[in-house]
């Protein structure tokens, strides 16, 4: 299997077929397709007997986090659209392991692939198709089909025989299609005629199968093993970060800036989403400060939190006796209740404003529209 690594994409894969190492065998051409028997993230189970009467099924291997598989969320609705009514079914089935998805492989994404997160995906990206949950304890339904990466598209004619594997189209940006694979499979098998093409290379995140949750516990010890500092910062110092001047320079970032305390029951805990977000987006143009409004003198309680954490991010405290003096050099507007949340853009802009406790999705995603409009892959 030929790998492709792009930054802050971990797990991209450009393959033909499975590796034995990594995957299981891909189905093969002309094979009856597997039975399963998944939940639905519409509350129900499905089973391959519920498409019986099609003419063709479908089926997506695909997930929430993936941002390939993000791309195809429109197009994958789109067929659904086009074909449904000519007797097509499609189906989705999400064959990671949620625990095998590490949070640095998230930079491009707001949700990852539990079952309660393909829930909110499917509602919020308004699926017409039945989305289900092929990982964890399911996994040996999506290693009967053997899907290399996501998204993997399955077709199989009425008879249930395996016609064609492959991509859906030969292009993630869509102005850059040319070649309309799985409509070529579709309009050729509706019309009894034999398919002009049966398989194709994938392109995507690799399937994160229940094996790979060894990387996640290494990936945990990297984090537990990173220095976790806290400096004072004084009005100035405020001043600049509340400018965020870094489109004068090469790393122009978005920055998030949490004001927070120990004191501060839900300062405390939101901070582990303030840590997750953290992770998910630092590979990219992205840094969170967080500033403890705390007395110089108890810098040493604020540290022991923050090692508590593993917050290894830029961490400030209050370096002056009057903190209100601090407050207004930060932001005049600011009331001074904690916890209070600013997202900044490089050029001082104000992308989100919260006094109070964040809503971690709204966050996340604010953070990935504005990354992505600035700097999509």
């Amino acid at each position: 299997m030929k790998s492709m690594l792009f930054p802050a994409l971990t797990g991209l894969v450009l393959a033909v077929g499975a590796s034995a190492a990594d995957n299981p065998t891909t189905l093969p051409l002309g094979s009856k397709a597997p039975d399963f028997d998944l939940p639905g993230v519409d509350g129900r189970n499905w089973k391959l007997s519920d498409f019986a009467d099609a003419k063709a099924l479908v089926i997506f291997f695909t997930c929430n986090h993936c941002p390939t598989a993000q791309y195809y969320e429109e197009r994958m609705k789109q067929l659904v659209t086009d074909y449904a009514s000519k007797g097509v079914a499609f189906v989705a089935i999400s064959p990671n392991d949620p625990k095998a998805v590490r949070l640095d492989e998230l930079g491009y994404a707001d949700l990852g692939d539990s079952f309660e997160e393909m829930k909110i995906r499917a509602r919020d990206a308004a699926f017409n198709f039945p989305y289900l949950y092929g990982g964890g304890e399911h996994e040996p339904v999506s290693r009967a089909y053997g899907p290399v990466a996501t998204p993997h598209t399955f077709i199989f004619d009425a008879g249930r025989k395996l016609r064609y594997q492959g991509r859906i189209d030969d292009s993630e940006r869509e102005k850059f299609v040319r070649a309309k694979d799985v409509r070529l499979v579709l309009d050729a098998l509706l019309a009894g005629q034999e398919p002009p093409v049966t398989q194709t290379r994938v392109f995507g995140c690799s399937v994160k199968w229940s094996d790979k949750t060894a990387g996640v516990d290494q990936y945990w010890k990297q984090i537990a093993a990173e220095p976790v500092t806290v400096n004072p910062v004084d009005a100035g110092g405020l001043i600049a970060l509340r400018r965020n001047e870094s489109a004068k320079n090469d790393q122009a970032r978005l920055r998030l800036v949490n004001f927070w305390a120990t004191w501060c029951g839900p300062c405390v805990i939101e901070f582990p989403e303030l840590m997750t977000i953290h992770r998910m987006y630092r590979q990219r143009d992205f840094e969170l400060v967080t500033v403890a409004a705390h007395y110089p003198d108890e810098q040493a309680d604020v540290l022991k939190f923050l090692k508590q954490q593993q917050a290894s991010n830029r961490n400030l405290i209050f370096g002056d006796t009057d903190k209100h003096k601090l407050i207004e050099a930060f932001d005049p507007n600011w009331s001074g209740a904690l916890p209070f949340t600013l997202l900044i853009d490089p050029a001082g802009e104000v992308l989100y404003r919260k006094e109070g406790t964040i809503d971690p999705l709204e966050l996340k995603r604010t953070i990935l529209r504005e990354l992505n409009a600035r700097k999509p892959w």
